[in-house]
C-alpha cells in the first residue's frame, strides 16, 4: 500500500469518526429538546412541583439514565425552565417605558412577582438558584438576576428616585425587598396581604424615604 493510499484511508477514517460524532451530538440535542418540550407541556397542565422525572422520561420514551445525562436532577431542569419564564418577563420589561414613580414601578414588576410566587416550589427553586443559597455554579436563574439589575438600574437612572446612595445599592435593595415580599407571601403569619400591597410600601420606603 502506497503512502497516498494510506493517507486517503486515514482521511476517510477521520471523516467517518467526525460524521459519527456529529450524528451523536445531533441525537443528544434532539433528545434534550424533547425532554424540555414535554416538560413544558406537563408544567402547563399540572404546574412545576407536580412534574416527576419518572413520568417525564416515560412520556419522552427514554431511559431515566438519559435524563440524568442531560440534567443533574429535577432542580437543574427547573432552573432552566423557570429561568426561561423569568427571561420572558424581563423581555417585556425591557420594552416598557421607564416608571415615573414607585407606584408605576410596582405595577410593571407585578407580573414577574406573580410568576415568582405562583407556587411555593417555584419560589424555593428561585431562592436556591439565585445565588442567595451560596451555590457556586451560575445557572439560568442566577443569570436572570443580572438582567433584572440592569433593567431596574436603567429605570432608576431615568426616574425621580433617591440619589443619596449609589445606584448598585438601590438595585440590590430592590432585589432584597422583592425576595422578602415573596417570602412573606408564603408565611402563614404574614400571607394576609396581596403581593402588591406588601411590596409597594417596601419599595416606597426604600426609593422615596423623605416622602
Amino acid at each position: 500500500m502506497t503512502m497516498v493510499n494510506l493517507f486517503f484511508d486515514h482521511s476517510q477514517f477521520l471523516c467517518h469518526i467526525a460524521a459519527m460524532r456529529k450524528s451523536t451530538q445531533k441525537r443528544a440535542i434532539e433528545t434534550r429538546d424533547k425532554l424540555i418540550n414535554i416538560a413544558v407541556e406537563m408544567i402547563r397542565t399540572n404546574g412545576y412541583e407536580a412534574l416527576r422525572v419518572e413520568e417525564l422520561v416515560m412520556q419522552a420514551g427514554v431511559a431515566k439514565g438519559t435524563f440524568f445525562a442531560h440534567f443533574k436532577d429535577k432542580d437543574s431542569l427547573m432552573d432552566l425552565l423557570i429561568g426561561d419564564e423569568i427571561n420572558r418577563h424581563l423581555d417585556q420589561l425591557e420594552h416598557v417605558p421607564a416608571p415615573k414613580d414607585v407606584s408605576d414601578m410596582t405595577d410593571q414588576l407585578l407580573p414577574l412577582l406573580h410568576f415568582m410566587s405562583s407556587e411555593r416550589y417555584v419560589f424555593d427553586v428561585i431562592l436556591r438558584r439565585s445565588g442567595a443559597a451560596a451555590i457556586e455554579e451560575i445557572g439560568p436563574i442566577a443569570t436572570t438576576f443580572g438582567r433584572f439589575e440592569e433593567i431596574v438600574g436603567q429605570w432608576l437612572n431615568n426616574g425621580h428616585f433617591r440619589s443619596d446612595v449609589p445606584l448598585y445599592i438601590l438595585v440590590e435593595g430592590i432585589e432584597a425587598l422583592l425576595m422578602q415580599a415573596l417570602a412573606l407571601n408564603f408565611c402563614a403569619l404574614h400571607n394576609n396581604l396581596p403581593i402588591k400591597e406588601r411590596f409597594y410600601p417596601y419599595l416606597k420606603a426604600w426609593l422615596m424615604p423623605h416622602l
